[in-house]
Parts: structure tokens; C-alpha cells; sequence
């Protein structure tokens, strides 16, 4: 099972939703760095279940133990190794769903890939419950990149057809820390409060929404990433779909930049206080593959929950015939605005990949 990304910077996502516990490796993390616990909890609390009628009720403390590579708060060059125990896991919803495959999740291919033997109960190695050791991994990275001047920071841009404002054209670390704060992760609150209403509204019919990541990192230098199948956008692409409920990615315009021309499309150069910049950013600070300096902007759009509550159609693998399936147990009913941590978490473990590779693993 592939759950491994980076190149210098290795990441290693393990565990399942009903597991003992979950799980993260990082292998060529630089040795010396702090990690402040009371910032990385602070972290992983905004990913963290069970807060609100806008998520699951499952409740986890999501408190990581780290198993080596950190002492007296220091990483020391070997490996890091996190757990967070699971604890509130009702496997009993479950039962049903070994024989009726839900649609939309992948209980149907890993039945196939495995032969059945997978370990589906919330969602196995698939769920979004992985999430969180990767909040473990990319809010370490993010402390390491702001001490190069390096930040990372995401909004929820949209919740079915509630859109937040875009992030301005320079966004700043102020501007990143302000919105990761928030109880609710938009720039502007009255959007906010129109897309908590509108999850609301589909969790009370017993359906679910989707919703659009905005992400920005700024203090980039140019330079990093490579031409064709090494560039910066393959590279973050690739990860950023492992976050599970992905199903599109895009750099800067993107896909707008299809309907436009080339006169407006292109950002035009012009040096700035001793330094090269262009006067857009419709390339979301990418040219090539390779960062230009500008502030890098990605957009992810995240599926509706599958598990929903309302009836729905599907088959029984026992006695290949169709079946009607309800859906019971926790679920959430959008699943976009607990994930604007995880793009965060993503998007800087990838990053610091990157730089340690432009600076051949050292600062």
C-alpha cells in the first residue's frame, strides 16, 4: 500500500479509523529544530472532530505520542515517529457496510484490491481519519518553514454554491494567522455564516455538501522544483490527492485560465524594491514547474461526504444482487472545512521537501 510521499523529506502515513492507533513517520526531518507541542496541538485541533454540529460527533482528543526522532522538544535526525491512540470508534455502524459497499467510498475497490480483506470499518486506511497524522507532519513542517520566513496558510473559498472572497494578491502571514484563528476558516464571517447554514440545511436532510480549499504560501524563493514530471505543481499535486475526498487540484487561475486570453492570462514582469515580480499572479507563482518568487496559490476541491443518511442504492457482494443501503453511525456533513488544515499540512511537508533539496538537505 503506497502511502509514502517526498524525496529528501519522506512521509509515512499508517493505521486505520478503528485501529488501536494511527500513525506518521518522517525520515529526513533536519536535526536541531524545535517543535513547539503547544503550537502543533493547537494545530491538530483545528482538523479535531466532534466540535460543532458542522462535523462528526466522533470525539478524539487527537493528542500525538511521539515514539522517537523528538527529545527535550528537539528533533535529533532519526526518524519521527508519531501515534495518536483512536478511542471513540463505534465499529457496531458499521457491520452492514462488509456486504452492501457504500457509494462514493472506496469499500467497493478495496473489496476487489483485497479480496475482502481489507479492514473497512469507518472507512479503514481510506478515511479521513488519516488526516490527522498528517496535521502531525505538516504542522511541524509549517513551525520549520515560518522560522525561514516561509508561510503557509488556507480558507475555505467555497461550500456548494457559498463562496468566501479569494485571497488578495499578496496575501500576508498576519493576514494567514488571522484566518487560521477563526472558529470557521473564511476571510469574510457573513460568507461564513451562509455556508455554516447551508451545511446545516444538508445534514438536517440527511445529505451532505462539498466545498473548495484555497491555499496560499508566501517567502518562497524562486527557484525551487524542476521542469515537466519534477515541478512544483507535480510534486504538490501528487500529495495533495492523497488527502482523501480530492478530486481536483489547480494552480493559480487554473481551469479560469482556459476561458481567458493570453494578453490577460499573463503576468507581466517589473522589478520591485530591487527584485523581480510580476503585477498578477495568475500562475500562482509558478512558471515551469518553478516557483517564481511570487506567493504560490492552489485551489482543492473536496467531494461531498459520501456517507449520507438518506437511502441509497448499491449492491450485496454476497449475493450479487442490488440492495438498498441507510447509512447509520457519525458522519460529516461537509467535510471541506475541517480539511483546510490538511491542505495546510500537506502543502508545507512538500514544501520543506522542496527547500531542503534546493539547499541539499541542510539550512
Amino acid at each position: 500500500m503506497s502511502s509514502e510521499f517526498g524525496h529528501l523529506l519522506k512521509v509515512s502515513v499508517f493505521g486505520q479509523s478503528h485501529g488501536k492507533a494511527i500513525g506518521v513517520v518522517m525520515d529526513g526531518l533536519p536535526a536541531g529544530e524545535a517543535v513547539d507541542l503547544a503550537q502543533l496541538n493547537a494545530f491538530l485541533d483545528r482538523r479535531r472532530p466532534g466540535k460543532s454540529a458542522l462535523s462528526t460527533a466522533r470525539r478524539e482528543a487527537d493528542a500525538p505520542l511521539f515514539l522517537s526522532g523528538l527529545e527535550n522538544g528537539v528533533t535529533c535526525g532519526a526518524p519521527l515517529c508519531a501515534i495518536i491512540e483512536n478511542s471513540d470508534q463505534h465499529s457496531s455502524d458499521y457491520r452492514e457496510l462488509a456486504d452492501k459497499p457504500r457509494p462514493g467510498h472506496a469499500d467497493f475497490t478495496a473489496w476487489v484490491k483485497w479480496g475482502g480483506s481489507a479492514d473497512m470499518r469507518g472507512g479503514g486506511h481510506f478515511s479521513g481519519r488519516l488526516t490527522a497524522p498528517l496535521c502531525i507532519a505538516g504542522g511541524i513542517a509549517k513551525q520549520i518553514l515560518a522560522r525561514r520566513g516561509v508561510f503557509v496558510g488556507a480558507h475555505l473559498a467555497s461550500v456548494g454554491t457559498e463562496e468566501d472572497a479569494a485571497f488578495p494578491l499578496h496575501p500576508t502571514a498576519e493576514l494567514l494567522d488571522a484566518v487560521a484563528a477563526k472558529a470557521f476558516p473564511v476571510l469574510e464571517d457573513e460568507a461564513g455564516a451562509r455556508m455554516q447554514q447551508a451545511i446545516l440545511a444538508a445534514r438536517q436532510a440527511g445529505d451532505s455538501l462539498g466545498g473548495v480549499v484555497e491555499c496560499a504560501a508566501v517567502g518562497l524563493p524562486s527557484g525551487l522544483g524542476g521542469p515537466m514530471f519534477d515541478g512544483v505543481e507535480n510534486r504538490l499535486a501528487a500529495a495533495l490527492f492523497g488527502i482523501p475526498a480530492v478530486k481536483g487540484v489547480e494552480f493559480g487561475a487554473g481551469f479560469a485560465a482556459a476561458r481567458s486570453t493570453g494578453s490577460a492570462n499573463n503576468d507581466p514582469f517589473a522589478v520591485r524594491d530591487g527584485a523581480i515580480v510580476t503585477t498578477s499572479n495568475h500562475a500562482g507563482g509558478i512558471l515551469g514547474g518553478i516557483t517564481t518568487g511570487m506567493p504560490l496559490t492552489l485551489r482543492l476541491a473536496f467531494k461531498p461526504t459520501p456517507s449520507i443518511s438518506k437511502p441509497q442504492q448499491t449492491v450485496s457482494l454476497s449475493r450479487m444482487e442490488p440492495a438498498e443501503l441507510v447509512i447509520r453511525g457519525r458522519h460529516d456533513p461537509c467535510i471541506a472545512h475541517r480539511a483546510v488544515p490538511v491542505v495546510e499540512a500537506v502543502t508545507a511537508t512538500v514544501l520543506l521537501d522542496l527547500l531542503l533539496e534546493g539547499n541539499h538537505g541542510n539550512f
